[in-house]
């Protein structure tokens, strides 16, 4: 995993999270809270994407130099993080709330 690809995922799933905690007012962790579970999520959910669709990480500098990221390596990083984000936040949302 590259720094690009890790601020991709935080960034994106703290997005997420918000926009749940908007949605689910009652389920609500506040801004703090919405934004680290969401970033939390993001990074989660994104790395198992990965895993699943077989992007794999350049396993050194070379690789990672000639591979880069393109348009839909991003696009999928969003919204995997994204999700991720929402997904953990409305559960930590749920379990707090009982």
């Amino acid at each position: 995993m590259d720094i690009v690809s890790l601020i991709i995922q935080l960034v994106a799933g703290a997005v997420g999270g918000n926009a749940v905690g908007s949605v689910l007012k009652d389920k609500s962790l506040g801004s703090t809270g919405n934004s680290i579970a969401g970033a939390i999520g993001g990074v989660i959910l994104a790395q198992i994407i990965q895993r699943l669709t077989g992007v794999a990480v350049a396993p050194d500098a070379a690789a990672a130099a000639t591979s880069g990221l393109n348009i839909g390596t991003i696009i999928k990083e969003l919204i995997a993080s994204g999700a991720g984000g929402a997904i953990l936040t409305a559960i930590v949302g749920f379990v707090k709330n009982r």
